[in-house]
């Protein structure tokens, strides 16, 4: 699959039978409903496209955010939530039996994955658990993450559902639970491992569950959500509704690059079209281009007015800074602005 920017000459909806899509910061924040999220997502549904909401958020029952988004105006089975906790109890059952004792830290959808999978839930070190599935909760404290990091130090496996360092709220960004699981490992001086994403096991899980032909990957977060994409060979869609901007795509490391590049979820309904270099080094898309000379981003003169012509020359600064990197120069992040991007009036 390319490294780059691609396009799509029809509607993503008409071209993908599945997305697999995150749900903070791209079908809602905190409990608040993103613009463009429901009419997106039902539009998507309606020409075909099958969705799957895969979170790193181990804290709920599937059933819980299958209702919230539901409320949000997104009709959702819990079938078709696939969490981190559910990735972690995964995880788990590859090293060990079933009846196996595990040290749960974390809310009731990690409590509940974990039973569900055959192992025995214990709170504390003294219990001699065989590993420790830890994921957010908002009520976790001292006392568990302390109970956590003696029983890691005891030669416990410290299992993860996701090391997001942040979590967006209605309020700003709070601690997520990588934060949180810095501080068993800081304590024990044992690296865990995560079952949540980058890690696109629960990508894997979720396209073997529903069946695809081919499958989209939308998310908000370029180190968790497109990384993951990357890795597992999945096509990756970035919305700009969440915590990654349009300069951290221009500045994105090769394996946390999006294949394309959407304002919300209502670019689902768009065709997407792909930068093209001309002879004199600019990558042009549509109306708008860019090109790097000695290790600056160059825009031009471009003063896009609209939010199509604004993403366009997102896309247009994207491929020239990434051209210029893989191909063994510069760029100097400096010289890449932060990239205004518009609500687009449908």
């Amino acid at each position: 699959m390319s490294g780059g920017l691609i396009g799509s000459d029809v509607p993503l909806a008409d071209r993908f039978d599945l997305a697999l899509v995150d749900l903070d910061g791209v079908a809602y924040r905190g409990h608040e409903p993103i613009d463009g999220a429901a009419d997106g997502l039902t539009s998507a549904r309606a020409r075909g496209m099958r969705l799957v909401f895969v979170t790193n958020n181990a804290s709920r029952e599937p059933e819980s955010v299958a209702d919230q988004l539901t409320e949000l105006g997104i009709p959702t089975r819990s079938g078709e939530v696939m969490t981190a906790a559910q990735a972690a109890a995964q995880l788990l059952r590859t090293r060990l039996e079933p009846g196996a004792k595990v040290l749960v830290v974390g809310g009731a959808g990690l409590v509940t994955a974990v039973r569900s999978a055959g192992f025995v839930v214990v709170e504390s070190a003294d219990d001699e658990p065989a590993a420790v599935a830890q994921g957010f909760a908002p009520d976790v404290g001292w006392a568990q993450l302390a109970e956590a990091a003696y029983a890691v130090e005891r030669g416990a496996w410290h299992v993860a559902s996701n090391l997001d360092l942040s979590l967006p709220t209605a309020r700003g960004f709070a601690p997520g639970n990588g934060s949180l699981v810095g501080a068993v490992r800081n304590a024990s001086g044992v690296v865990p491992d995560s079952a949540g994403k980058p890690s696109p096991t629960m990508y894997r899980m979720a396209v073997d569950r529903a069946g695809a032909r081919e499958t989209l990957v939308i998310g908000d977060r370029l180190d968790t959500d497109l990384a993951g994409a990357r890795a597992g060979g999945y096509v990756g869609l970035h919305v700009l509704t969440g915590v990654s901007t349009a300069r951290d795509d221009v500045l994105a490391a090769p394996t946390e690059r999006p294949h394309l590049i959407g304002a919300d979820l209502l670019s689902l309904l768009e065709p997407h079209p792909v930068p093209r270099r001309d002879a004199d080094g600019w990558w042009a898309c549509r109306e708008v281009a860019a090109r790097v000379v000695d290790g600056a981003l160059d825009l031009g003169r471009a003063t896009p007015g609209s939010p199509a012509a604004q993403l366009d020359l997102v896309r247009a600064a994207c491929a020239a800074a990434w051209d210029a990197v893989d191909s063994g120069g510069s760029l100097d992040p400096a010289t890449v602005p932060e990239l205004r991007v518009d609500a687009p009036a449908r």
